[in-house]
């Protein structure tokens, strides 16, 4: 590829301006935005169906991931106009709905590498989908972030992982997705039967995590106050709630090093797990398939 020069390329019949491909985004591991743009293209087949129906909050760079960073909700100006977007409130289905959002889709492969080309590292997603008209829906998964206080890592997340999904069994949400955030914890996704309101779910979300906190009060926590947090896992119940949103499962994360939120298999949720990075993500989808196929 042409260094630092603005490029035109054919992706899947849509022209996508190409520029700076040889930017080093991480400089620990010399990972260029080149290599990201490789790397989601490789993934495009799964990240896509976490992407489908969503409107996604980018985090993007304009130098290195510990440069300056920006997130942006918005559609932004310049965007191409077969990009999908709708106006929608910030917090849809509250008594408070908040501003009005041009909020962007990012659902073929196009959209995907003109995001990777804004220098958007990592993508970010609600638990509630749109229609194709710009209709809200209703939330159709519950998510539980996992979020250890040192010195708790990852070893404590994947034991609090196994208490939440048998806790969530109870409750006939049978099938839970692990998903290693990329970062220093874990997310667990839980498709939910039907739709439901994304405050409803929230609430259900909380209960859940007091009661996990109440029955092992010295490994896990649901209190938000960070003085409380050394060596416990956090249940963050509140990425329910309509306004937030969580990391997109396939997406890197903006680290010292590149690493991948990435699905994990039931059967290595146990101490040792390490975070994976994107070489690691494209490998095992080429073994194994998508581990979040059977979501929904």
């Amino acid at each position: 590829m042409v260094k630092d020069d603005a490029q035109w390329v054919d992706v899947e019949g849509r022209k996508v301006k190409l520029t700076h491909l040889d930017r080093v985004l991480y400089p620990s591991t010399g990972f260029t935005k080149a290599e990201m743009i490789g790397y989601y293209t490789a993934v495009a087949p799964a990240i896509l169906r976490q992407l489908e129906n969503r409107p996604v909050t980018r985090i993007r760079f304009t130098t290195t991931v510990h440069g300056e960073k920006f997130f942006e909700k918005n559609t932004p100006k310049g965007a191409p106009e077969w990009v999908r977007h709708h106006v929608l409130p910030a917090s849809p289905g509250t008594d408070d709905e908040g501003t009005m959002l041009d909020l962007p889709f990012l659902e073929d492969l196009p959209a995907l590498v003109w995001s990777a080309n804004q220098g958007a590292v990592e993508l970010h997603t609600p638990q509630w989908t749109v229609g194709p008209r710009g209709g809200v829906r209703d939330a159709d998964r519950l998510v539980i972030d996992l979020d250890p206080g040192p010195p708790a890592g990852l070893d404590e997340c994947a034991r609090v992982a196994h208490l939440v999904a048998d806790r969530l069994a109870e409750d006939g949400l049978t099938t839970t997705f692990p998903v290693t955030s990329g970062s220093k914890g874990m997310q667990l996704y839980a498709p939910l039967p039907k739709l439901r309101p994304a405050t409803e779910v929230r609430e259900y979300a909380r209960e859940v995590a007091y009661e996990l906190a109440g029955a092992h009060a010295d490994l896990v926590l649901a209190n938000m106050k960070r003085a409380l947090r050394p060596g416990k896992v956090l249940l963050d119940w509140s990425q329910n709630h309509p306004a937030k949103t969580t990391v997109t499962p396939y997406s890197l994360r903006a680290k010292d090093e590149p690493r991948v939120a990435a699905p994990r298999r039931w059967d290595e949720v146990e101490p040792g797990m390490v975070q994976l990075g994107p070489d690691d993500v494209v490998r095992r989808l080429e073994e194994d398939g998508d581990l979040l196929a059977g979501e929904g």
